[in-house]
């Protein structure tokens, strides 16, 4: 095997399964077992007896888990002209795509220590330890299901933008308004506008915490009104994604309905070079 040869081969081991690349398909799913494991691991270390008891397999699981995908993120550089054969930099292309920022996340917060070990940068590395959630995000790489979901997102993100942004005026307008009815009875709940904007989110999204509430008549009747308004302002995203799935999933279906044609035929094509009888291949 060629030193081309082998790349490709690698460059496919990691490519999306699309149903001949069984090889591949292992791949993925060993790539999926190791990011729940880790995630596994980073749930069961928040609890503290279980990560003073079993400290030392934790540091070594990640140390393993690490450099499994330190080992991948490699690799996919490595295999980057193969995957982008027409692009003039290949390995610029993948380092700063999302799902390779997403892999560098994954493996960065073991390294930062030993990037920089000074104290006063301690609080920062630590930090850098909740990069390692970023693991969650490589499923979709692997996962259809996943990608089914950002294809919506991605037909769909000027109305999704357009409809935040919206929210985001209707809360910022509840919040001044409510300020300005609340300020003088409730000084410590509604000191400033930013304060008021706390109770204008858990309002319109009907959360309500009671932590902070209106008083007055008109702070009352304003904050009823608000909460109805809220159920229709914090719905439109989700009906912009549902429509999104609408216009998505007949395509992918379509799709997936042509590969299983091309299949069948494939296969019966090829029955039909070998005899039915003694099942010995036909001469053309």
């Amino acid at each position: 095997m060629t030193y081309r040869q082998l790349k490709e081969k690698t460059a496919e081991l990691l490519a999306k399964d699309d149903g001949d690349n069984k090889a591949g398909r292992i791949v993925s799913w060993a790539i999926i077992l190791m990011i729940f494991l880790s995630i596994l691991a980073i749930v069961l270390e928040s609890f503290a007896d279980l990560a003073a008891r079993y400290y030392r397999f934790f540091r070594g699981f990640e140390t393993f888990t690490v450099m499994f995908f330190s080992v991948e993120y490699v690799l996919r550089i490595w295999t980057a002209d193969v995957v982008y054969p027409n692009v003039r930099f290949p390995r610029l292309k993948y380092l700063f795509s999302f799902m390779a920022l997403m892999d560098l996340l994954a493996i960065l917060p073991w390294y930062l220590p030993f990037i920089s070990a000074d104290l006063r940068y301690l609080r920062v590395v630590r930090m850098g330890r909740l990069f390692r959630l970023s693991r969650v995000a490589k499923l979709g790489r692997h996962l259809s299901a996943l990608q089914s979901i950002k294809r919506v997102i991605r037909l769909s993100a000027s109305r999704l933008v357009a409809s935040v942004l919206l929210c985001f005026v209707v809360m910022l307008l509840s919040a001044i308004v409510i300020y300005t009815v609340e300020s003088t009875v409730q000084p410590d709940k509604f000191p400033n506008v930013l304060a008021s904007l706390w109770w204008a989110v858990m309002t319109l999204t009907t959360v309500g915490y009671g932590d902070v509430y209106p008083v007055t008549v008109v702070g009352r009747i304003f904050a009823g009104i608000i909460s109805l308004v809220g159920i229709g302002i914090i719905a439109i995203p989700t009906g912009i994604i549902a429509a999104g799935f609408t216009a998505v999933m007949p395509k992918e279906e379509k799709e997936e309905i042509k590969g299983i044609e091309k299949e069948i035929a494939e296969k019966e094509e090829a029955a039909l070079e070998y005899c039915p009888f003694c099942g010995k291949k036909l001469p053309h």
